[in-house]
């Protein structure tokens, strides 16, 4: 398969929406979905970090994927979050998904069993072959305690023809930059963290794949249009008008602070599974003055 197609520079991480008692709130994500297209989004992430994928079983997933497919499949593309820390239950979950009719799929690096470089590059070709659909590595060492090199990215992405990017939220521009550089053709670098978007593309990044993008995707969306036409200034300062929501939201573990954000808009996606919590009432008030600050309310 060719590397030309790309997923677009915008892609907002998609909330998993609940119901009151904490059940998949399926027609809650396809309205999510719809918003979030006709707000100019290029492409969508489901069940990502953003979208609690630890606490939504692969049943639900599935039936997640297949509600925004039905929703918005025909308009943009829809990228399956499938990575888990076990290669083999990856392997037949990836396949099963790509049965459903998605675009692509994403793979974070394996978390708590700490590969070596070695075993990641396994872990990722083997899914990745398996799945035979355009592949979005996710490098996330916050979460998943080990950094996956830029040797280890640069070699799966010349060595396996349909891994074509990776989100990169290592904050490690000097590994960002050695993938750029020396990447193949077509194989682009997405910023994972809304406030390292800007450094990222300056960098030779593509794009974002992003949080914020739920709650604010047109001006995050101006954002990275503005800076893939060489208009800095214009993005710099969107940037900076956006970026203390964009810390707020990140005050304690995504997506807690983004839902109760969403419930400020109007646009309420329901709570959090345990082990995360809801907002409590003083993060809630302080959010809410952020969010009038920026203007987002």
């Amino acid at each position: 398969m060719s590397r030309t197609p790309t997923f677009g520079r915008f892609i907002p991480a998609m909330i998993t929406p609940f119901t009151p008692d904490l059940d998949l709130d399926l027609k809650r994500a396809q309205e999510l979905a719809t918003r979030l297209v006709n707000k100019g989004s290029d492409a969508l992430i489901i069940s990502g970090t953003t979208g609690e994928s630890p606490t939504v079983f692969y049943p639900q997933k599935i039936r997640l994927f297949e509600a925004v497919i039905e929703a918005v499949g025909r308009e943009v593309p829809v990228i399956a979050n499938v990575g888990d820390n076990c290669t083999a239950d990856s392997v037949d979950f990836a396949r099963e998904v790509v049965r459903l009719g998605v675009d692509g799929i994403m793979l974070v690096v394996p978390y708590y069993n700490k590969p070596p470089q070695e075993g990641l590059y396994r872990h990722f070709r083997s899914i990745a072959e398996a799945a035979g659909v355009p592949t979005i590595l996710y490098n996330i060492p916050g979460r998943c305690v080990i950094n996956m090199e830029a040797s280890t990215t640069l070699r799966l992405a010349h060595d396996v023809e349909n891994i074509i990017a990776i989100k990169e939220a290592s904050g490690r521009f000097e590994q960002i930059s050695e993938i750029v550089a020396d990447a193949p053709e077509g194989f682009v670098v997405y910023s994972g963290d809304d406030e390292q978007t800007l450094p990222l593309m300056e960098l030779g990044g593509y794009g974002v794949i992003s949080t914020i993008g739920n709650l604010a995707p047109e001006r995050m969306n101006a954002i990275v249009k503005a800076m893939a036409v060489g208009d800095h200034t214009r993005a710099l300062a969107t940037h900076l008008k956006l970026q203390p929501l964009m810390k707020e939201l990140f005050v304690t573990a995504n997506p807690i602070m983004l839902k109760a954000a969403m419930r400020l808009i109007g646009f309420d996606c329901g709570g959090v599974r345990l082990p995360l919590i809801d907002a409590t009432d003083e993060q809630i008030a302080e959010l809410e003055e952020v969010m009038h600050a920026t203007g987002v309310l």
